[in-house]
């Protein structure tokens, strides 16, 4: 089996061939073939079964089978000393790592720069900054010249504990021991500041490269058009864009997602739509971020049309096909203009297309079948939901309670409730609400003032709407008195009351013919800056014309 496997082949064959395409459990078996063989093969074939093990990041079995081949007798050489060193440090053992080096060197081999690559490694995996710079110093005294490979592995690692600055010094630092950074590690570099917002130090780098007459390619000018576009740098971006093509760099479909995805932030759509063009022009291809990007900016801007057009445009690209994500920003879109029906076609569409809804997917829905005041369906899809193993997150448990409030059914919504209250989900003042709400609003009033109540000893804290609610719910029952106790408690405990609050009790003290307490409200509800709702002026205006106020209320009002 192994004889197949390696005999007469170069190490091309190997990078290409069974090494390259092997499974685990097969390279496991392949070992156990080896090891049986008499006599063994040679210390060259495992070392290149190890490296191939080490490549599908299975580090542990290649420590397992290292302390298998001491067991047989077999002797380790430079080259599997190192790949095991590399193997203990990726897998965070550093101390095993040291000790494998401290066996190495008394046996004679001295380390290479690819073992102390593997060390240095090793050491900003375990955030030993100083340890791995000391260590390039002492590659240098050994006459072991550093690399870029392991510079590169330097920076990565600064990068990994938030070494910025240390990282960038590292580069001239390289240029002193005679190492000059390749493309690689000015990418590297510019990718960890773009990733820390530090955009400046990256435009330096690229001003340093010029310098040295290293041009920046395509992937680190993306990079850096990314960071600005993050950063909310969008024209910027742009200026870089048009300078990267001045150089005769052509934009990728990752520069051109980021620009698209900023201008579409900043609500710029024709230029977004143009780069769309642009990109079709040139025959770089779109992809699904590129579309949903667009999709979903034109959607929240109730631009539906548009973003129709582009739903259409993209499931006729080759390779590009809608994901979730697509179809919920579309259904959404729909749901929220009214278009119920339309949005649950693009629910059987997508699943037509083999996509599953997840739990947004099924919430969006609901929400807007209730705004369609179809309670009936609303529960359906919901039934479909849990029938499907989508869970319901506690924003879809709350649609369905304000969906049945909304509608006047708030018995089926008290039956969620409880269920609610018997699970594991932690209910928060939004959920309280609502039900409070629905029962005013059923002229429960005193069961919504039992569930107020112990909001406390639930260690929920009412917010402004909670109180205003409750407030306008004893307002419309006529029990003004516990308005008025529940207002000043208000402003005692906090929070403090709103416009809605004020003007809930100016109509009600108003109704009563208390014109005193009304006008005490209306100056200071107007001294916080706040002013009489169309209900408030409403109900002004019909007592103006029966003659139950005088013209000063409407003055103090105005």
């Amino acid at each position: 089996c192994w004889t197949r496997a390696f005999s007469g082949r170069s190490d091309d064959d190997y990078r290409d061939g069974f090494l390259e395409d092997t499974k685990i459990e097969d390279a496991v078996g392949l070992f156990s073939e080896m090891v049986k063989s008499s006599p063994f093969p040679s210390i060259i074939e495992f070392s290149k079964l190890l490296t191939a093990i080490a490549k599908l990041k299975k580090f542990e079995v290649v420590i397992s089978l290292g302390e298998k081949m001491e067991m047989l007798g077999i002797t380790h050489n430079i080259y599997t000393y190192t790949i095991l060193i590399n193997c203990f440090c990726r897998s965070s053992q550093l101390p095993l790592a040291l000790a494998m080096l401290g066996k190495m060197m008394k046996l004679g081999y001295d380390p290479n720069v690819v073992t102390l690559s593997s060390l240095l490694n090793g050491y900003c995996r375990c955030n030993r900054i100083s340890e791995t710079v000391a260590l390039v110093d002492q590659m240098v005294e050994m006459g072991c010249q550093p690399n870029t490979i392991t510079f590169n592995t330097l920076i990565h690692g600064l990068f990994l504990h938030n070494k910025t600055s240390e990282a960038v010094a590292l580069v001239d630092r390289m240029v002193a021991k005679g190492c000059q950074p390749d493309l690689f590690t000015y990418g590297v570099v510019v990718n960890g500041l773009c990733k820390r917002g530090e955009i400046d130090l990256a435009l330096d780098l690229i001003k340093k490269m010029d310098k040295v007459n290293i041009e920046a390619n395509v992937v680190i000018y993306s990079t850096i058009i990314d960071g600005l576009c993050k950063y909310k740098h969008v024209d910027d971006a742009l200026d870089m864009f048009n300078e990267m093509e001045n150089k005769g760099l052509r934009g990728n479909v990752v520069t051109y997602n980021s620009l698209i995805s900023c201008l579409c932030r900043y609500g710029r759509w024709s230029d977004a739509y143009r780069l769309l063009k642009e990109m079709i022009e040139r025959k770089i291809n779109p992809n699904v971020f590129t579309f949903s990007a667009l999709i979903d900016s034109f959607a929240k801007e109730g631009k539906l049309s548009e973003a129709e057009s582009l739903y259409k445009e993209m499931i006729q690209s080759e390779d590009c096909y809608p994901d979730v994500v697509t179809y919920n920003t579309l259904i959404n879109g729909f749901c929220e203009s009214k278009r119920v029906e339309d949005g649950m076609q693009l629910f059987r569409e997508m699943s037509q297309r083999g996509l599953v809804g997840g739990t947004i997917t099924y919430t969006t829905l609901i929400q807007g079948v209730f705004q369609a005041r179809d309670c009936e369906n609303a529960q359906e899809i919901f039934k479909q939901m849990v029938s499907c193993g989508v869970p319901p997150n506690i924003w879809t448990y709350n649609i369905l309670l304000d969906g049945f409030c909304d509608n006047g059914k708030l018995e089926e919504a008290l039956v969620i409730f409880k269920d609610m209250q018997n699970s594991e989900l932690e209910l928060g003042i939004i959920t309280y609400t609502i039900v409070i709400e629905g029962m005013c609003r059923a002229g429960k009033v005193e069961d919504a003032w039992e569930l107020f109540c112990s909001l406390d000893l639930k260690g929920v804290k009412p917010d402004v709407r909670t109180y205003t609610i409750m407030i306008s719910g004893f307002c419309v029952k006529r029990l003004k008195q516990e308005a008025v106790a529940l207002f000043r408690k208000m402003k005692e405990d906090g929070p403090l009351p709103n416009d809605r609050t004020y003007n809930a009790l100016i109509r009600a003290h108003l109704r009563d013919g208390d014109k005193a307490a009304s006008a005490e409200l209306i100056k200071e509800m107007r001294s916080f800056g706040f002013s009489a709702e169309a209900s408030t002026f409403g109900l002004v205006t019909n007592m103006l014309h029966d003659g139950r106020l005088d013209k000063s209320f409407l003055d103090m009002l105005s």
